[in-house]
């Protein structure tokens, strides 16, 4: 019996073995985390030794759904209490079940190149080129609320461009209230120059998706070659979202940088909540809670979250000016060296959905940092 860790950068190559005469592979999920844990666990497709096709059973032989990622990643959908384990098994056969659709996400030219992606808690937006050829500038990340489990983003797109019906109005799913501007938004990360001013990215130039549900989505968005410092630099965002996660994972890098430099993640602070930030500096944790672009509307509260394992320190930052609404960021500082990436994950949640008030977000936010601290284990029989 060999133990790894699923988010160990080098997978530790297993010999797997049958159970038995049944031909099966079987392999445990276990939680190491004093708290339960609904996610998505990951295994190294080559690790389990089993031909395609192939069907997942769970530890009482019923077939269950899954999911194979872009990096030959078996996915599977687990929820294991404080310090649990669960058993699965791997055989060869055409899988007969298929999971909902819980994460996906896909490009809308047709509303000025937006590449909107959502899970079953959240929905987010990232501005094109489109937008940029008309001369609006929105940097960060957009974050549309929610308070249904279903797919909601193709349906608004529809009826809002189509019809009178808004995603800008709760119609009964959530909605678009949520301003971004010329900032960060909900959790983008930007070069810092030597002034120690924020370099913000524009629009994306490019897109690829990776991985498009059931249970992970995954994007790859490519920014316009930009000069910074003397290099001319093109950035490379991956971020992935998994089902029941209230977190994106976000890996950035900048090819063609020559040398170390400073970057930021945050997430951007409006004049109607100037305090309502919190940084916790040991679990490297931001969170703040937003009023929405129209808080006398009874829109509740979004709440923002940031965790950054790599950040060197956090804090707020002011606008050198407003913008518009916007006075300042909270912000996770790092620094990139040339050819590698910096990693860390964002996201939000909604009062009028599925966080009631900030005690609960502060406590998902602490739970997903430890959890991406302690990742699920993996053992291969």
């Amino acid at each position: 019996m060999r133990l790894f860790s699923i988010t160990t950068a080098a997978v530790l190559a297993l010999a797997a073995t049958s159970c038995g005469d049944s031909g099966r592979v079987m392999f445990v999920v276990s939680n190491p985390s004093d708290f339960g844990r609904r996610e998505i666990a990951q295994v190294p497709v080559g690790d389990l030794r089993v031909d395609h096709p192939f069907r997942v059973l769970d530890a009482e032989g019923r077939e269950i759904p899954y999911q194979i990622s872009s990096d030959s990643l078996l996915l599977v959908d687990v929820d294991l209490a404080a310090a649990a384990a669960d058993t699965f098994y791997v055989e060869a056969g055409v899988p007969t079940v298929k999971a909902d659709t819980l994460a996906c996400g896909a490009f809308y030219p047709e509303r000025i190149d937006d590449f909107a992606w959502e899970n079953d808690r959240a929905a987010y937006r990232a501005y094109g080129p489109a937008l940029e050829a008309k001369g609006q500038h929105a940097y960060g990340y957009d974050v549309w609320t929610k308070s249904v489990e279903r797919p909601v983003v193709a349906e608004r797109y529809r009826k809002h461009l189509s019809s009178p019906v808004s995603y800008h109005e709760d119609h009964g799913d959530g909605m678009d209230v949520y301003n971004v501007g010329p900032t960060l938004g909900g959790g983008a990360l930007a070069l810092v120059d030597s002034a120690g001013t924020i370099m913000y990215p524009r629009s994306f130039a490019s897109y690829e998706i990776l991985d498009n549900g059931p249970l992970r989505f995954a994007v790859k968005l490519t920014y316009k070659p930009t000069v910074v410092e003397g290099d001319t630099v093109v950035e490379e965002r991956v971020i992935t979202l998994d089902a029941h996660s209230d977190l994106n994972r976000a890996r950035v890098r900048f090819r063609g940088l020559s040398h170390a430099a400073p970057v930021a993640a945050g997430i951007v602070v409006h004049d109607a909540n100037p305090l309502a930030y919190s940084v916790d500096s040991v679990s490297k944790t931001l969170t703040y809670a937003d009023l929405t672009d129209n808080p006398a509307a009874g829109n509740g509260t979004i709440w923002l979250g940031l965790a950054a394992p790599e950040a060197e320190s956090l804090g707020y930052t002011p606008l050198p000016s407003p913008a518009g609404d916007a006075i300042g960021h909270v912000l996770a500082r790092g620094s990139i060296e040339p050819g590698e990436s910096f990693t860390y994950h964002w996201g939000s949640g909604w009062s009028k959905g599925f966080v009631a008030d900030s005690a609960t977000w502060r406590g998902l936010v602490d739970r997903a940092a430890a959890s991406i601290a302690n990742p699920l284990r993996i053992t291969i029989e």
